[in-house]
């Protein structure tokens, strides 16, 4: 993955674009502070120098200059209105340096990028598709009641990979199979309840450390109680909210 220094002040559109870049490289952020960027290059090595120009002053052309002078074979793009550019003008008659006009989106920018660093836009979007599949981390649901399964599959599928389960002994098919990141699991079903699930999930060498979070539709004092003598991560009230099941995601993963 291509290793890109992004300079400039801390603002709703360094973090706009810093977050969309991400998905595609290695983004490094720097402030405009030219120790700070003397810094990021020794220590990341970019291939590619983007500079946001809003809010910078000309004391900002200490950093043209170090990049002139002792990255020379590095390509550095810029993006600001006419009068941001205008501060660093001398400095475009390399070819180095680039300047793109703002507004500009975050595909434009991301085909700028993908030239300079001759990269193929469509092979590089697919590479994405094949990363994000990759680290999506796997849930878990078990309940009995497919409605609710189903509901929480439609709110988390997007970002997560998701796998249902109707029963405890369903559960432990899917354990088999392959590992989640963490397990959401009704206490109240039958059968083979809750308590009796997380007892075989903890017997297995597999499976004993995974988080697990139990799901209960009884709030009274001594019933909660005898959900946290298991041990479980944690426990939310039926029906869970989606907002919560999520923080769970990546507080608990």
């Amino acid at each position: 993955m291509k290793k890109i220094l992004f300079i400039g002040k801390f603002n709703s559109l360094t973090e706009d674009t810093n977050a969309f870049l991400k998905q595609y490289f290695n983004v490094q952020i720097s402030s405009e502070n030219v120790d700070a960027v003397k810094g990021m290059l020794k220590m990341s090595g970019p291939d590619l120098v983007l500079i946001s120009l809003v809010g910078l002053t000309t004391d900002f052309v200490s950093v043209y200059q170090e990049l002139d002078f002792n990255y020379k074979q590095l390509p550095v793009i810029t993006f600001g209105t006419d009068g941001e550019t205008a501060n660093f003008r001398k400095y475009y008659g390399s070819s180095q340096f680039e300047a793109l006009r703002r507004p500009i989106s975050n595909p434009e920018l991301l085909y700028a990028i993908c030239r300079r660093l001759k990269l193929d836009p469509e092979e590089l979007e697919q590479q994405k598709k094949e990363i994000s599949g990759q680290v999506r981390k796997h849930v878990l649901l078990v309940d009995d009641d497919p409605t609710l399964l189903r509901s929480l599959k439609t709110l988390l599928q997007e970002d997560y990979k998701v796998s249902i389960a109707v029963s405890g002994a369903q559960a432990m098919m899917i354990l088999g199979k392959g590992m989640p990141d963490i397990i959401f699991l009704d206490y109240e079903m039958p059968v083979c309840d809750g308590r009796q699930t997380l007892q075989m999930i903890r017997e297995m060498e597999e499976t004993k450390n995974v988080p697990v979070v139990f799901l209960t539709g009884v709030a009274d004092k001594e019933h909660v109680k005898a959900i946290l003598d298991l041990k479980p991560a944690a426990y939310l009230l039926k029906p869970p909210v989606a907002a919560t099941i999520i923080q769970m995601i990546e507080e608990l993963t």
